[in-house]
């Protein structure tokens, strides 16, 4: 067979692109050539449907090596005593767990989208909110930060089966151990969704949600630097809240339930090649040397956000716990989120916009922008280079309608980059 150039070539090309600019979307990072190498292999011709040890195909005696490998590099990482790595993404990890523990129209309680929680939190266009029914809680007006009575009110008044707390643009910490006590005080089932922070969550940088969160979720890229793809974890297995048994009259685990809302309830075959890559992804995790990235990450954005305020910017909730800051552009006149996403795509630094809390305009435009530190502490940029960073965005925003300008910028940042190679 002849090799597709035409494929290839935009795979190189898609490499250039990120070689070249400066990539800031939190929830994007670079893996590591094993952890790519690793997808790429023979593993994706082989059919795995169920568990290591129960499996509805013969031949899965090496598959079943590899993903107890990623389990249990996975149990280490977090401290958990169960996982399931099977979930192809985060989607489908909050997908299986609100099928295993939820009926159709139960009520769920999820961090408003509009500011900073995620789609499969109950937003009205998901999955999740319209098989179940949504209400929300969000951050203050004032402060930009949840005020955990006022969630406690909404459950109360509420009464969901289910809380979700995580965000995909929220940058203070969670208070896991009051959260669960609304969930006791209400019956609820608390879901962490840590898709974004994981990294840090890992390596005790952040608060652990597993010592307090029933279920716990998350991606495998974003600040893990893993595949793209999902996982669900409990600290300890127990038993299931809901009294559902087996035909047989035995009440299931809580596992149980898990492992059957990832398959059959909601997915086929399990991505083999990208468990592969899962756990390659878990030991660089486990790694002194990953210890000093999530460090870095973490300083870097505590710097960026610094120097977003120092510069005039409306940096929500006033700083950040983690990776991520969530930039109202409102504090800088009248360019939207979409003008400044735009304009900085022109120059080679990638945001994406962003609703921010309380926002006036459509998802579509925003008024915000999203920023994260995990994809250029990879590739070993440090405190000042934020601080540049930053410098150079605002140079970009200043003269959003001035091409030269832009393009000027551009030119620094590709010959810039240069001195931060992806792959040494």
């Amino acid at each position: 067979m002849q090799k597709d150039h035409t494929v290839f070539d935009l795979i190189r090309k898609e490499q250039d692109r990120q070689e070249s600019g400066i990539e800031l979307i939190a929830s994007e990072n670079f893996a590591s050539r094993q952890v790519i190498e690793a997808m790429g292999t023979a593993l994706t011709n082989k059919y795995a449907e169920g568990l290591p040890g129960k499996r509805y195909y013969g031949g899965c005696e090496v598959i079943d090596e590899i993903e107890n490998i990623a389990r249990d590099r996975a149990k280490e990482l977090f401290g958990a005593g169960w996982v399931n790595v099977q979930p192809h993404s985060g989607a489908q990890a909050n997908a299986a767990v609100m099928l295993a523990c939820l009926n159709a129209g139960d009520k769920i309680l999820g961090f408003d989208l509009s500011h900073g929680g995620h789609l499969t939190h109950g937003s009205s266009v998901n999955f999740s909110g319209k098989l179940y029914q949504p209400s929300f809680y969000g951050v203050e007006r004032e402060t930009g930060v949840i005020d955990y009575d006022r969630v406690e009110s909404i459950a109360t008044k509420e009464q969901p089966k289910m809380i979700i707390c995580g965000a995909s643009a929220y940058s203070r910490e969670w208070d896991y151990e009051g959260l669960r006590a609304i969930a006791d005080r209400v019956g609820a089932i608390l879901l962490a969704d840590i898709a974004h922070p994981a990294g840090l969550i890992a390596r005790g940088l952040l608060d652990d949600p597993l010592e307090y969160c029933h279920i716990v979720t998350t991606t495998t890229h974003k600040t893990l630097r893993g595949p793209r793809g999902g996982m669900i974890m409990l600290r300890e297995d127990f038993e299931n809240p809901f009294g559902l048994k087996t035909p047989k009259g035995v009440v299931r685990k809580m596992s149980s339930l898990l492992d059957s809302g990832v398959f059959p309830g909601t997915q086929g075959g399990p991505l083999e090649h990208v468990i592969a890559s899962k756990a390659v992804a878990f030991g660089e995790a486990l790694s002194d040397e990953y210890m000093q990235y999530v460090i870095q990450v973490k300083k870097n954005a505590a710097v960026m956000a610094k120097r977003f305020m120092d510069k005039g910017y409306h940096v929500i909730s006033g700083g950040t716990d983690n990776h991520l800051m969530l930039i109202d552009l409102r504090s800088k006149g009248e360019v939207t989120g979409r003008d400044a996403e735009n304009a900085l795509v022109k120059a080679d630094i990638t945001i994406n916009k962003n609703m921010v809390p309380f926002d006036t305009r459509s998802p579509f435009v925003t008024s915000g922008i999203r920023v994260g530190t995990a994809a250029v502490t990879t590739r070993g940029m440090k405190e000042a280079e934020m601080e540049r960073i930053v410098d150079l965005i605002d140079d970009v925003l200043l003269n959003i309608d001035n091409e030269s300008k832009i393009e000027e910028v551009r030119n620094e940042v590709n010959s810039w980059m240069k001195n931060f190679p992806l792959y040494k």
